[in-house]
């Protein structure tokens, strides 16, 4: 994966992938706000469901296997794929290269709690893969809750 497209971006690492927000949900009136992600191959959300903000997902480079509402599909670079609010959705990475996706919500929500979450990257690439802590994940579920965000079971294996 190649963050050319990051550069001059506020960049983070969230859980093991790197973020960059190209549009801030304080930028326009409606809240719109455009999330690019990198994440690892196998990478994988808890299952949840976003209260008050549809999640549009824009697949930029590699394969992803989503599971919205109990059922799945697998979406490849171009393809839009949208995970209505109040759906439990989750994905799993299936490229061995990892995927480039742009993350579209109208809210801040989704974009608050990935502020709060994250950590600023220390350069553009992807963080050092970690497995959560006990502590990692209820300080998540907490902050998702807290944003919106309701964890609602595991990720996809």
């Amino acid at each position: 994966m190649t963050p050319g497209t990051i550069t001059g971006k506020e960049l983070f690492w969230f859980n093991n992938t790197l973020v960059a927000i190209h549009v801030s949900s304080i930028a326009g009136e409606d809240g719109t706000c455009v999330v690019e992600h990198h994440m690892p191959y196998g990478d994988s959300p808890p299952l949840h469901a976003h209260r008050r903000e549809d999640e549009v997902f824009h697949i930029l480079e590699g394969r992803l296997r989503f599971q919205i509402d109990g059922h799945e599909r697998i979406a490849d670079a171009g393809e839009t794929v949208i995970a209505p609010k109040g759906l439990p959705h989750t994905y799993r990475v299936e490229s061995p290269e990892g995927a480039r996706t742009l993350t579209i919500t109208r809210g801040s929500d989704f974009e608050t709690m990935l502020r709060q979450a994250s950590r600023p990257a220390e350069q553009p690439e992807l963080p050092p893969l970690m497995e959560p802590t006990p502590e990692i994940i209820a300080a998540l579920v907490q902050l998702c809750a807290k944003n919106g965000i309701d964890i609602v079971g595991p990720p996809l294996g």
